[in-house]
């Protein structure tokens, strides 16, 4: 066996010497398919014309194979005109071409087989006018693709071969070498022809890939780079005429780019393509099944299961992946990727389908990955196996856990469709999409459990799968279908089965850490102990008469059904407490326990499926409890790991989330973009909640903004049916509800806030923290007149436990100036003030503030009404507020704040402008931290320093303002951290 090109060059140029001197000689060149085999031939043909001998060429060729005789016609039609005599039909003529003639020519007789004397003469009679021809002139017979030739023509190119001894006659014979005739004689009896010679065509090595790609056209004036030689050599596999069409696919490429992107590698395009199948049809029609086989197989190749899909025994497919393989296609039994894209871009859809369900088929029986078999269950759409169902399912907790849950939702739909599925299995299938598929896009989790719902309401769905749609629906926002579910599951008497869909409750607010924010149920296999304990304490005796009392309000309904669902509210056997309460937080106060302890959790958890849910109650109580900065940290950083494990849907809640936070800090641009792109994301011609919520948000922050128009277009988007009895359908009614305040509506809004009090009422979730409904009511009430009924909202809402928030606080108080006696107003709006400079809403405190200057101005005092009102304008502005400075100062543009008057100069108030001049910059952050209520010691750890240097740096503030205490630290703090943030 003799390799290399150049010394193969230089031995056919001494066979063609040797045989234009009269020794005959016998060259067979064998490779793999797209190896050179027919450059090798067309090469030796050129050189042997050029040496002034007389070439007979001829092509086997899959299509006249079966043709007899067909190989030595086209010898003899490129022969000079009269060399096999006149019987033989002359060039091309039909007795050449179709292996019959008249006469005694030596086409006469069976040829086919040699046998007989009327075959032998034949082959005596063709060999004798070869070497009669040789005799006048040194003749080239050159064979390509010899496999491909008739039995006939193979038999007479043998005999040939033995007859010629001292003739000037050259054969140049080319095979591949895996697809070689059954028959071995022809291949051993040319062993012993005189002058026999064997050339291995092999690929190319890296170094020969490396001097071809040099000497490409694209590369006459410049070096290839090592990365592209490497791309060259790995997508070639060594493959010459692979290896051209990358040439080819690389010279188009860089000729189209733009102009200085010489450095562009290497990639696969249309030349690639063609180069590959060329390779593919000549290698056989059962190589090329056995190929296709490999292809739809891929991570599961084999001999056994290409032989399988192909339909051939193994021997027969493990000589295909032989021949495969030295062409450079294969790697082992797998295809190089891009070669198997092309492969299976080729096929016939249909077929390509029915193998990868032949696949599918033999991956299960032997046992493989779960993940390969869903592959091809997937690849083929199909699921109608008995065991297809729960393969995809197990493949979809798989992919779940590797983090791609696009994959697990593809599986988990194909799954869903499979037919005969019971009710169970299909309503269990359902709930594992909605948990992929929450990753994604909670759109599509929304709808894939459309189903169960249908399936709880017509009262097919079993207890376990109930309480798995309550789950599910509860974090979706649907209260009201996660009652239903969880009401379902307690009729059944089974009551442990819904444990752990409750969070965080005012009644464990004592509990220990795992009962606040744990969730092993959550996510536990049916069955498992719950995190929280079955018996939870019950309302306190007097939320019935609450409830009554309520009730009688006009809530709907009877006072005593809406008495007994308030009293058991939170206990085991009320679906929709459980439901409600996921979407509440504990109950406040001042010592800051539950906010500290959601953030200590915070601290020491990752965002996964398991913690997802307790992760968003733990941010959500932070924002409520402790305001917005201390929460927007939280948002991000939840978001940045749900962007890094590859779910968007993830990262939207906590957009979500900090929406909200933006809006409950005053920042209504930053709400806008983040609220904008979660509805993008979301936009659909039905609406989705996610979506919805996102909308409303939005139109929200345009209501602020001053843009209704804006806000009107986020509002009359398409809604999802599944919108009532929702959280998102109360944000929207909010939204809603402001909309129609600012645009004078205010019948409207009131109707809006009222619906709004009557489902949280409802529900058991009346907390104003989290939606103060009777703060819109009461400006609605206000602006129609009803003075009474809007004190009346005031005064419940300031009776209520989250009266003691400073935000609840401060929105009550800048409306009760309002229901009061004018001469109090003042005062009361002087404390809305305080609590809101704490709550971090600079929105708010720019409203209260734009009221106290309204006060002061009527109270006969300019001054000071100015000074505020442009301390509020400024506020309004760092919030995006347009319509709240309009309000403020209409038309006007105010100068720096004038110098604080003598007479307030001796007081504890110090200007804004003048802050920057008494603080320093350790004082002012010092200072701010404690106006938004930190404690010393809380302050130490976000400066990071010492509780002592805190001390001491607030005892300077004390003495530079002329102050004895925290509570006395003006509101220009406020201001000064607003302008910072903004």
């Amino acid at each position: 066996m003799l390799n290399g090109r150049g010394y193969q060059w230089e031995l056919l140029d001494r066979a063609v010497a040797q045989a234009a001197a009269g020794a005959a000689r016998v060259v067979v060149v064998e490779g793999a398919v797209g190896c050179g085999k027919s450059e090798f031939a067309d090469t030796a043909a050129e050189r042997a014309a050029g040496a002034g001998v007389l070439v007979l060429r001829a092509m086997g060729t899959p299509a006249e194979s079966g043709i007899e005789l067909g190989v030595v016609g086209q010898l003899v039609a490129d022969a000079p005109p009269g060399t096999f005599g006149e019987d033989a039909g002359g060039p091309g003529g039909p007795s050449a071409v179709g292996g019959v003639g008249g006469g005694g020519g030596f086409w006469a007789g069976d040829a086919g087989a040699g046998a007989g004397a009327g075959g032998v003469q034949a082959m005596q009679a063709f060999c004798a006018q070869v070497l009669a021809l040789a005799e006048r002139v040194p003749v080239a017979v050159c064979v390509d693709d010899l496999h491909l030739a008739d039995e006939a023509s193979r038999r007479y190119l043998l005999h040939l071969a033995r007859r010629a001894r001292a003739d000037r006659l050259l054969m140049v014979l080319t095979e591949s070498v895996h697809e070689r005739s059954d028959d071995p004689v022809p291949g051993t009896e040319l062993l012993r022809a005189p002058g026999f010679v064997r050339v291995r065509l092999e690929r190319l090595a890296a170094e020969e890939v490396a001097a071809v790609v040099a000497g490409a056209p694209q590369y006459a004036d410049t070096e290839p780079p090592a990365q592209a030689l490497e791309r060259f050599t790995a997508l070639s596999g060594g493959n010459p005429l692979l290896l051209r069409a990358l040439l080819e696919d690389h010279r188009a490429a860089l000729e189209s780019a733009p102009a200085g992107d010489a450095g562009q590698l290497p990639t696969p395009g249309a030349a690639f393509t063609h180069a590959v199948w060329a390779c593919l049809q000549r290698c056989g029609v059962v190589t090329l099944a056995v190929a296709q086989g490999l292809a739809v197989l891929d991570g599961l190749a084999s001999v056994v299961g290409a032989a399988e899909l192909a339909s051939t025994t193994q021997a027969v497919a493990r000589q295909a992946v032989l021949a495969l393989g030295a062409a450079g296609l294969l790697d082992g039994v797998r295809w190089h990727p891009a070669a198997r894209a092309v492969v299976l871009e080729g096929m016939d859809p249909l077929v390509r389908v029915a193998c990868h369900r032949r696949a599918a088929r033999f991956a299960f029986r032997s046992g493989a990955p779960v993940a390969e078999v869903a592959g091809q269950l997937l690849a083929a759409g199909h699921a109608g196996e008995e065991w297809a169902p729960g393969v995809l399912r197990t493949a979809a907790d798989e992919l779940l856990a590797g983090g791609d849950a696009a994959g697990a939702v593809r599986v988990l739909e194909l799954a869903l469709g499979a037919p005969g599925s019971s009710g169970a299995a299909r309503a269990e299938l359902a709930a594992a999409l909605a948990v992929a598929g929450a990753r994604v896009d909670p759109a599509a989790a929304e709808a894939a459990l459309q189903g169960p719902v249908e399936a709880l309401r017509a009262g097919t769905l079993d207890a376990a799968g109930a309480a798995r749609l309550g789950r599910l629906l509860v974090v979706q926002g649907r209260v009201e279908e996660a009652a239903l579910a969880l009401d379902a599951v307690y009729a059944a008497g089974q009551p442990g089965a819904a444990a752990g869909v409750v969070g965080m409750r005012d009644a464990a607010l004592q509990a220990p850490l795992d009962g606040l924010f744990a969730f092993p149920r959550w996510n536990a296999p049916d069955g498992a102990d719950g995190a929280l304990p079955a018996a939870v304490p019950t309302a306190a005796p007097a939320a019935a008469a609450t409830a009554a009392a309520v009730a009688g309000r006009g809530s709907g309904g009877s006072a005593a059904a809406l008495a007994d669902r308030t009293a058991r509210r939170g206990r085991p056997g009320s679906g929709l407490g459980e439901a409600a309460a996921f979407w509440g937080v504990p109950g406040y106060n001042r010592h800051g326990g539950a906010a500290n302890r959601a953030e200590l959790f915070l601290r020491g958890t990752a965002l996964s499926q398991a913690t997802l849910a307790p992760v968003l109650q733990a941010v959500r109580a932070l924002l409520y409890l402790d305001g917005p900065l201390r929460a927007l940290p939280w948002t991000q950083t939840y978001a940045e790991q749900a962007l890094r494990q590859g779910a968007p849907g993830w990262r939207a809640e906590f957009a979500l989330l900090r929406t909200e936070a933006l809006l409950r800090q005053g920042d209504l641009a930053g709400a806008a973009e983040q609220a904008g792109l979660v509805r993008g994301q979301a936009a659909g011609e039905q609406g989705s909640l996610t979506g919805t919520w996102a909308s409303a948000l939005l139109a929200r922050a345009y209501t602020a903004m001053g843009r209704p128009d804006e806000a009107a277009r986020e509002l009359a988007r398409p809604l999802p049916q599944t919108l009532p009895g929702t959280v998102q359908e109360l944000g929207r009614l909010q939204a809603t509800g402001l909309h129609h305040l600012a645009t004078n509506r205010y019948h409207a809004a009131l109707c809006d806030f009222l619906d709004i009090g009557k489902a949280v009422r409802h529900w058991g979730l009346d907390r104003p923290l989290l939606l103060p409904w009777r703060t819109g009511a009461a400006e609605a009430l206000l602006q129609l007149g009803e003075v009474r009924q809007a004190a009346r909202m005031v005064a419940e809402q300031l009776e209520h436990a989250d009266a003691a928030h400073p935000w609840t606080a401060g929105v009550s108080l800048r409306l009760k100036a309002w229901t009061g006696a004018p001469g109090e107003r003042q005062a009361v709006l002087r404390r809305a003030v305080d609590e809101l400079r704490r709550s971090g809403d600079r929105l708010e405190l720019a409203r209260a503030m734009a009221d106290l200057g309204r006060v002061l101005k009527e109270a006969g005092e300019p001054g000071r009404a100015n000074m505020v009102n442009r301390r509020a304008w400024h506020l309004a502005k760092a919030c995006g507020a347009d319509a709240l400075q309009e309000r403020i100062l209409p038309g006007h543009v105010p100068a720096p704040a004038p110098a604080v008057p003598e007479a307030e100069a001796a007081g504890p108030r110090v200007a804004y402008t003048e802050l920057g001049d008494r603080l320093s910059d350790s004082e002012k952050r010092v200072a701010m931290l404690a106006v938004h209520g930190h404690t010393n010691r809380e302050i130490a750890l976000k400066l990071y320093i010492t509780v002592s240097t805190v001390e001491q740096h607030l005892t300077r503030v004390y003495r530079k303002l002329n102050i004895t205490r925290r509570q006395d630290l003006p509101a220009d703090l406020q201001l000064m951290a607003a302008h910072e943030l903004a």
